[in-house]
Order: structure tokens, then C-alpha cells, then sequence
């Protein structure tokens, strides 16, 4: 049985520069074992090293030197042995003599075996480096095997290594420079099935450069869709005109998950655990990716992974509760504002297609249609029309509490739109008589005849108006099939539909703070603090909201967690549900969990023909549901095989 972190894709990688002495082996091999043992501690299973290591970087002519050579090659061995003994794997930069050239290489040695060593191809020889005068490039290497401390072992750039315990570890080697190259050797890597680029690197400190080196690391882990592990040299070697600083990187498609600490004189370590079943899942989505030719033909070695010595493998990821909302409050307002304003802009557009002046939209006092009205607002401001051109109907039932009553109407009065009020108590009663319906039987027919009777004047108002009808529901209820087929999942336009519901709340949240002040944000205010309810069944007795969704499909942060992992990252249930006993620990137990994520996954495959049938509607973020573009599934699709995994 292999360990959880492993079954479900996770590897624990590790970038190190420790702190050289500069041209002696012997103590460096030291200093990289120590590096490999802390590593270890830490849990790490690949261990990535700075561009020549055991000798240092800056050692300049000494490179010519047999005495520096041959000792770096009894450190490699001793790395070797090390790794054995710690039960890691590690890339390690050293210099290499090959039929009569040397080269700067990066050895993978893997549980005290050397399996494959990779010659550096870029060679930077202006400004303050000189490679050329000492180095050969790959491009020059006339073997395709070398004997190396009584191993033959493969040598090239043509190499991948691919975990047997892991398949989707296939880990691709480039050195330094080909990071700034124009087309750098982990774009093929990635094309031939790499999905854990390392790089080993000096590149020394200049002002500004850091952030350059961190945007590169980013960007080409994003455009390879893959993990990109980068260690460069640090502070030991020479300071002969140029400082060294360290660096160390870790990003995984775009997303930088470690970054060490820069100017230090003793080892620099950051430990990161990278999630391959996400990006592997990236990349069968990704037609660019996938169609793309594959221009080089691997040598692909194996090697396994298991776990460093003494180690309990365990989760090192954080996992948000909230995957749609960033934690950050700056970049939480910037992504509101992004979001508020594609949404406007998309009904704007819209609008300007029709030519009409009006437009219809139902005003509960709840989260939802508050965010559509809002939306609404600033597509009639971009469009310099009179906002008397938005009608707001509010419609109180059987169901309706005076909180959202009262709210509905203040809000449109004060935003000073068009508002309406139409009760539908009567109009409802009677049509459950023509159809012979129980008095007092509070069903899902009660319910939805409430909801289709409110469309019904929706609809009919927009034709009286000649306008047409904003839809308020949103992402998650859309998922979960959480609306009244032919009532509130219809509409002209779904401006809420690419929001999920735990996105909502921040959203008008935002507007009223960024947007509206006074009375108006006050209201807002109010309407954030409500529960979320349809408000389909009678208030209780004190005249509080009685029926709350929350209580019926299960917690909307359970869910929408569900939906980013299962259908945006392509997750199995059964690490969703681990990993969400992770990030929801103390809040809800296993059986919890594992309750609603059945619900979810039932819901979702069952009620996949309202979504078959949705109206148009603005994507906003990376997850969207619409029929006609990111998601296309048959709505008679089984769910059996995603059930079985949860027992």
C-alpha cells in the first residue's frame, strides 16, 4: 500500500545552498551531507543543490586543476553513500571530466546510486561570467555513457527521472543560465513528460535581480505547467567583484510555494511538498499543452522515491477552507473589484446589444439578487442610463421574513431604482387549488410553485417594459442544482453565475465599503449578516427566517471546497476528502465530510440538465459550469465510480 502522500500525488522536495568553502571538496561534502541531513529531517524526498557545489562556483582556473577534480569526485561518492543512509534523493553540481572536456554538470544520485549525470548546455560567458573559457557545453558531448566511480551511468541532456513509486514524479535537469536561455531545455523537458523541472545555479546578486530570478521561476513553471525547484549558490563563494546570495525557489504552475532567505553564511533551506496529481490534471485539460509536438525523445531512468530514513510521511500543504477566496484582504478587495467589474461589463455589453433602456430583476433582501442588483447598478452608470431603468421587484410569499422584506425595499429606494412590490401569496394559493394541491402541505411543489410564480412576473414584467430579466443565482447553485427548474435557474442574463457562494458574500461586502456609504452601506451591511434561505416555507413564530439553505444541501464551504477540487483540479473523492480533514480539522469530522461530499457528488451528476439548459452568464474565474464552454457532460452520467471511492 503506498503512502497516502504518494497515492495521492504528493512529493516532498527540498532547494539547499550551504554556505561553501571555496575550492576545498572535502568540506563542502561535508556541508552538502549536513544540507542532505536536515533536509531529511524535514521530510524531503529530492533534494536540490546549487550548480557546482562540491567545488564552489567562482573557483575560475582552479577548474583546470586535477586535484580539484579528483576530490570532487570522491565527495560525489560520499554524497552517494549518504543518500543510501537517508534514504533521499539528491541533484548535486560538480565538475566533470569527460574524454579529455570538462563539463558542469548536475549528478541524480537516488539511495546511494548515481543514475544519470546531465552536462550544462548554456554557458554564459559576458559581463561577469566566463564559463567558456574552462567548460564544454552538452552540445559537444561525444558519449552517451560514462564510467563514474565504477558505475556505468547515463550521461546527457536527453534525461528524465521518473519515480517507479510515483509515475507522475518525472523530474528534468537544466543548470542556471538556461533559466534565461530563449527557449530553456525544461520547456522540451515538460513536453516529454517532466513535471518536476530542477534548476542548479550560481547566478550571482545585482539589484533588481532577485525579483527578476523569482519571476522567471514563476513564469516557467506556469508555462510548463509543472513544479520548478531552483537552488543557486551562496554566500561562501567568492567575492571577487560579484556577491552570491543563495536563493532558493520553489513554484509550482505560476505559484510560488517557498522562497529562502537570501545573504546568509549558513545553510539555506526551504521544504515544500509539491501536489503532481494537480498538475498532471492541468495538463489533460490543457490542449496547448497536450497538442503541442514532443521535440526531444527521452532517456527515461527510473528510481524510487520512498520516504527518508525515520520519517512518517505526512501532509506539509495548507489547504484553504475557502479555495475562491484569497486570505489576503488586499488581494481579497483586488480580485473583488476585478470580478465586480467583468460582471458589469459583461451585462453592459449585453445591454448595448438589445438597445433596451430596462431591465427586470428580483430583490429578496438576500446575498444573491443584492449582487445582482449592484452589478446591474454599474452596468446602467458605464452605460450613462437613468437608473429608473432598473426595475426591482421584490415579491413576498408565504415564506418571506420582515428582515428581508424590509431590507429588499429600503435598498432599492435608496440606490433610487424602480421598486415594485408584488405579493404572491394569493396568486400562489390559487394555483395550488387548480391543481388540487393539500392545503397546508409544505412540499417541494409548495416551494417551487412559489419560485416559478415569481419568474412568471419577472418575465411578464420585462415584456410590459420591453426589457429583460437579470438572473441572480451563482456558481454553487448551479453545482448543486440548487434552483427551480423553468424559475430562478431562468433568465435573459446570469450575472451572478461564475461566482461561487462563499465569493459572494465578500463581494458585497466590498461594494458596500468600496462602493456605497451611509444608509446604503448600512443596508448592505445588514444583508451580509443574513442567513442564507430561498425563504420558501413559512417564517417561526417570532417571524425569523425558519427554512436556511445551509441546513438542507449542507455547508456552502464544504461545497464549494468540493467543487474547486473535484471539478477545477480534477481531485478523486477520496483525497478531497482527505485533504479537506485536513484544512477543516476541529470544524467537521470525517463523517461530516464524507456525508456532504456524497451529497455533493449526488447532486451534481443528477441535476446536471438544469445546468444543460443555463442561460448566459459571465466566467470570472478559473471554474465555470456554462454548457457551452467549459463544462460539457451528459445529464444522464452515472456517479457510481466517484461513490465507490468513498466506501
Amino acid at each position: 500500500m503506498p503512502k497516502r502522500t504518494h497515492q495521492f500525488g504528493f512529493v516532498t522536495v527540498a532547494a539547499a545552498s550551504p554556505s561553501l568553502r571555496l575550492g576545498d571538496p572535502a568540506a563542502n561534502t561535508l556541508l552538502v551531507i549536513q544540507a542532505l541531513e536536515k533536509a531529511a529531517a524535514e521530510g524531503a524526498e529530492i533534494v536540490v543543490l546549487p550548480e557546482l557545489c562540491l567545488t564552489g562556483y567562482s573557483c575560475g582556473d582552479l577548474f583546470g586543476q586535477r586535484s580539484l577534480l579528483q576530490g570532487a569526485l570522491k565527495g560525489l561518492g560520499l554524497v552517494a553513500e549518504a543518500t543510501a543512509r537517508l534514504g533521499l534523493t539528491a541533484i548535486v553540481g560538480l565538475p566533470l571530466e569527460v574524454s579529455g572536456r570538462l563539463f558542469n554538470a548536475a549528478a541524480f544520485i537516488s539511495r546511494g546510486k548515481i543514475l544519470g549525470v546531465v552536462p550544462k548546455t548554456h554557458l554564459p560567458n559576458s559581463g561577469e561570467f566566463y564559463e567558456q573559457r574552462w567548460f564544454a557545453s552538452a552540445r559537444v558531448a561525444p558519449v552517451k555513457e560514462i564510467d563514474l566511480l565504477g558505475q556505468t551511468v547515463p550521461f546527457g541532456t536527453d534525461l528524465l527521472f521518473q519515480a517507479s513509486d510515483l509515475p507522475d514524479c518525472v523530474v528534468g535537469i537544466e543548470l542556471c543560465e538556461a533559466l534565461w536561455a530563449v527557449e530553456p531545455p525544461s520547456g522540451a523537458q515538460a513536453l516529454a513528460g517532466a513535471t518536476l523541472l530542477c534548476n542548479l545555479s550560481a547566478s550571482d546578486e545585482l539589484l533588481t535581480k532577485a525579483a527578476y530570478r523569482r519571476d522567471l521561476v514563476k513564469s516557467q513553471s506556469a508555462r510548463c505547467l509543472a513544479a520548478y525547484v531552483y537552488a543557486a549558490a551562496g554566500a561562501g563563494e567568492s567575492s571577487t567583484d560579484i556577491v552570491y546570495s543563495g536563493h532558493g525557489l520553489i513554484a509550482e504552475n505560476g505559484v510560488v510555494l517557498g522562497e529562502s532567505e537570501r545573504f546568509r553564511f549558513d545553510l539555506a533551506l526551504i521544504v515544500s511538498q509539491i501536489d503532481l496529481d494537480r498538475l498532471a490534471a492541468e495538463r489533460r485539460r490543457n490542449s496547448t499543452f497536450f497538442g503541442a509536438p514532443v521535440a526531444v525523445r527521452p532517456r527515461v531512468v527510473g528510481f524510487t522515491l520512498g520516504s527518508p530514513t525515520g520519517q512518517t510521511p505526512k501532509l506539509r500543504r495548507r489547504f484553504s477552507q475557502h479555495p475562491f477566496v484569497p486570505s489576503d484582504p488586499h488581494r481579497r478587495d483586488e480580485n473583488c473589484q476585478e470580478i465586480f467589474a467583468i460582471q458589469s461589463t459583461g451585462l453592459a455589453r449585453r445591454i448595448r446589444h438589445t438597445g433596451l433602456k430596462h431591465v427586470v430583476i428580483g430583490v429578496s433582501g438576500g446575498l444573491d439578487s443584492t449582487l445582482a442588483l449592484l452589478v446591474t447598478l454599474e452596468a446602467f452608470n458605464r452605460l450613462g442610463l437613468d437608473r429608473k431603468g432598473i426595475i426591482g421587484l421584490t415579491l413576498p410569499g408565504p415564506g418571506t421574513s420582515a428582515r428581508t422584506r424590509v431590507n429588499a425595499m429600503r435598498l432599492m429606494e435608496t440606490l433610487g431604482i424602480t421598486a415594485r412590490e408584488i405579493p404572491i401569496n394569493d396568486a400562489v394559493e390559487r394555483h395550488l387549488r387548480d391543481i388540487q394541491h393539500p392545503a397546508g402541505k409544505h412540499d417541494v411543489t409548495f416551494e417551487n410553485a412559489q419560485a416559478r410564480e415569481r419568474t412568471q412576473i419577472l418575465m411578464d414584467v420585462a415584456n410590459q417594459s420591453h426589457g429583460f430579466v437579470v438572473g441572480t443565482g451563482d456558481l454553487s447553485e448551479a453545482a448543486l442544482g440548487w434552483c427551480t427548474f423553468n424559475a430562478d435557474h431562468m433568465s435573459m442574463y446570469h450575472v451572478n453565475i461564475g461566482v461561487p457562494k462563499t465569493l459572494v458574500k465578500h463581494l458585497v461586502g466590498w461594494a458596500a465599503h468600496a462602493r456605497h456609504v451611509g444608509t446604503e452601506r448600512a443596508i448592505l451591511e445588514d444583508i451580509v449578516a443574513t442567513p442564507v434561505s430561498p425563504e420558501l416555507l413559512p417564517p417561526g413564530d417570532d417571524g425569523e427566517i425558519a427554512q436556511q439553505t445551509e441546513m438542507l444541501v449542507g455547508p456552502y464551504e464544504l461545497h464549494d471546497f468540493f467543487l474547486y477540487h473535484i471539478i477545477r483540479n480534477g481531485f478523486r473523492p477520496s483525497k478531497v476528502l482527505w485533504i479537506a480533514e485536513h484544512a477543516f480539522a476541529g470544524k467537521y469530522d470525517q463523517t461530516e465530510i464524507r456525508h456532504w461530499l456524497r451529497s455533493f457528488l449526488n447532486r451534481f451528476f443528477s441535476q446536471q440538465f438544469k445546468r444543460s439548459a443555463m442561460p448566459d452568464g459571465p466566467k470570472v474565474g478559473s471554474l465555470a459550469l456554462s454548457p457551452r464552454g467549459d463544462w460539457r457532460m451528459p445529464s444522464d452520467a452515472e456517479a457510481t465510480a466517484w461513490l465507490a471511492e468513498l466506501g
